[in-house]
């Protein structure tokens, strides 16, 4: 089955593995491309992208296990549970609406992943908003 490499499923899938969408220029010369050299290349894609996605989930373990271990110490110094560990985690920034709680999450590296989800749910129980006041 053949498939169909079309200018947004290549410019999708571009920008995916290295960020930018690619340039005109690109494009002109990939339109030139018979249909092996277009699956070599998005084969290439899938490969780097492949690795990105095992190394991205890497990142988020360690991260999970750097924010664990903040939790660990803040106990150790006596917050005594986790719940009041996260409290006084969070009683270091401030909170204006429920997406800061997400955005503090994001900063973590755990947004996207079940622990994260997991955490919003923790700190949304825990944190005290700030009104937003316009100057």
């Amino acid at each position: 089955m053949a498939y169909d490499y079309s200018d947004d499923c290549i410019s999708d899938f571009h920008k995916e593995v290295y960020g930018v969408r690619p340039t005109q220029a690109y494009m002109e010369e990939w339109n030139t491309l018979s249909p092996n050299q277009k699956q070599t290349i998005w084969d290439e894609y899938a490969r780097v992208n492949e690795i990105q996605m095992i190394e991205s989930k890497a990142q988020e373990e360690r991260d999970i296990v750097k924010f664990e271990d903040r939790i660990t110490d803040v106990m150790n110094i006596g917050a005594g549970d986790r719940k009041t560990a996260l409290r006084w985690i969070s009683d270091q920034e401030t909170f204006y609406h429920e997406q800061d709680v997400e955005h503090f999450v994001w900063q973590q590296g755990v947004l996207f992943t079940s622990y994260g989800r997991q955490l919003i749910k923790d700190l949304l129980a825990i944190v005290k908003y700030e009104s937003y006041e316009c100057a």
